[in-house]
């Protein structure tokens, strides 16, 4: 007669078996990708607690550009290589167009805004802040001139360093998201502003946090990391600082009362708040609103600065590809002149050199995850409603079907035989589908504008007795370059 050890040893085996075999049908279900086991899923192999691009190119090697990793019991499918991400993304734009309210992004937006929310909530928010957006002047000459004024600033706050060595990330950063301010505010901060300061530190803070170990270990057990310390404790408090930073400036904005000229977002989302206050269920709120800001905010500032603080480093690492653009200006753009967005046509090596330094830099390596809202199909593979989509940009912007040098820093990826500037299909920074960056055209005027007025302007090199450079990036929600300083030598007198 058996005891009630081996009773229960016998159970526990035929439940584990029986998990087994559930998983295995279930796995069967999607693309293939590495052996996953009942409730750990992958993450029983460490290296999937932080998800890298060469980690999942090199995966890719041996389960095809579509995979599937298995986070416990939820599947995440993989796209590798542009062709995957395009097929991926853009063959049914719609059906996977969804965004995941994992446990993090629940704490961090809870469905609201623009970047973390999906279904109808991100659908309405998204078109309101585009019409909102065009209205304040994306595209236009109204915004530009404020790019042209930070870029003044910029160039000013380089030349009072007076060519010693300085960290060029705070300048960078200041003049990327005053730009913003200007269109979501209404105004401008000083770089004397200790509020301002801690609202970018906070900024750094939750952009830090992304794709970190310490948030996939939330997303994967938050009953568990709700109630210990960390980073995640942090990240939650800095959101909650950068929110009560945008109820000031909302306080401020209604204390003015009503504008007959609608002058920033906030006087065109309080408007709509108003215009909307009667119906059932108003799809317009104060705490989409202060999100929607967030939101504008965080992506309009850090991306921008990070990819402007990589082309200063590349500079001084690529000393020939800096004075190749200088004297492409110099051709060009007469002394006193501040260079324009429409310049970009007469300086197609410059532009060149601005895209290779945002493919090859990367910024945001493996995209915002998408959620597949409905049953659909990528390539022969079916795809249920509710699976995670992660489209590894980095692949795509490395994929040596797409690029002749995909591993080294080359400008003319993006010139044609004429040196005639020319942009490939495979440059996708800004991802692809239904879910484009909505600041793709501010981002590109403020990198061209900031980047060509700085390189008109100085030569920048290392500090004395400094000899190399880090190339290597450090991880985070954005990758960004280890610290460093560099001179900001003086070409010519600023114009009056």
């Amino acid at each position: 007669m058996l005891d009630l050890s081996t009773i229960v040893t016998l159970l526990f085996l035929c439940y584990l078996v029986g998990e087994i075999v559930k998983a295995q049908r279930k796995t069967q279900q999607y693309p293939p990708g590495p052996a996953a086991i009942p409730i750990l899923g992958c993450l029983w192999r460490l290296k999937f607690f932080q998800l890298e691009r060469d980690m999942l190119t090199e995966v890719a090697k041996s389960h095809g550009d579509i995979f599937t990793l298995w986070f416990g019991p939820s599947p995440v499918v993989i796209l590798n290589g542009f062709q995957a991400v395009k097929d991926g993304l853009t063959t049914h734009p719609e059906d996977v167009a969804g965004r995941p309210v994992t446990p993090f992004f629940r704490a961090m937006a809870n469905n609201k805004g623009l970047l973390l929310a999906t279904g109808s909530t991100w659908r309405n928010q998204r078109r309101f802040s585009l019409i909102t957006l065009k209205s304040l002047g994306l595209g236009k000459m109204r915004l530009e001139y404020q790019i042209q004024e930070e870029a003044r600033h910029l160039v000013e706050n380089f030349m009072n360093a007076k060519g010693k060595p300085v960290n060029p990330s705070f300048a960078l950063t200041l003049a990327v998201s005053n730009v913003v301010c200007a269109v979501v505010f209404g105004h401008r901060f000083s770089s004397d502003d200790k509020t301002f300061h801690h609202l970018l530190e906070a900024m750094e803070c939750v952009f830090k946090f992304g794709g970190s170990r310490c948030h996939n270990l939330y997303d994967c057990f938050p009953w568990v990391m709700r109630r210990l310390p960390g980073p995640h404790k942090k990240t939650l408090s800095c959101c909650e600082s950068v929110r009560s930073f945008i109820r000031k400036e909302i306080s401020i904005h209604q204390s003015r009362g009503a504008s007959e000229e609608l002058l920033d977002f906030i006087h065109c989302y309080l408007a709509q708040i108003e215009k909307s206050k009667d119906q059932p269920k108003p799809t317009y709120d104060e705490h989409n609103m202060i999100q929607s800001i967030f939101d504008l905010f965080l992506g309009g500032t850090e991306t921008s600065s990070t990819t402007l603080y990589w082309a200063l480093l590349y500079m001084v690492a690529y000393p020939d590809v800096q004075e190749k653009v200088q004297k492409e200006i110099e051709a060009t753009v007469a002394p006193c002149q501040t260079i324009r967005y429409e310049d970009r046509k007469n300086l197609p090596y410059t532009n060149a050199v601005i895209h290779e330094v945002q493919r090859f830099s990367n910024i945001v390596s493996i995209g915002i995850p998408r959620l597949c809202v409905k049953d659909t199909m990528i390539r022969q593979f079916p795809i249920k409603r509710g699976t995670i989509i992660l489209p590894n940009i980095a692949s795509a912007l490395m994929d040596p079907n797409e690029w002749e040098t995909p591993r080294e820093f080359n400008p003319s990826h993006f010139l044609d035989r004429d040196g005639k500037f020319t942009c490939r299909e495979a440059f996708i920074p800004f991802s692809i589908g239904h879910r484009l960056c909505l600041g793709e055209h501010l981002a590109k005027t403020e990198l061209f504008i900031f980047f060509s007025n700085l390189l008109k302007a100085f030569t920048f090199h290392l500090p004395e007795g400094v000899k190399a450079v880090n190339l290597e990036p450090v991880l985070g929600g954005t990758l960004q370059p280890h610290y460093f300083e560099i001179c900001a030598e003086p070409r010519q007198v600023l114009c009056g």
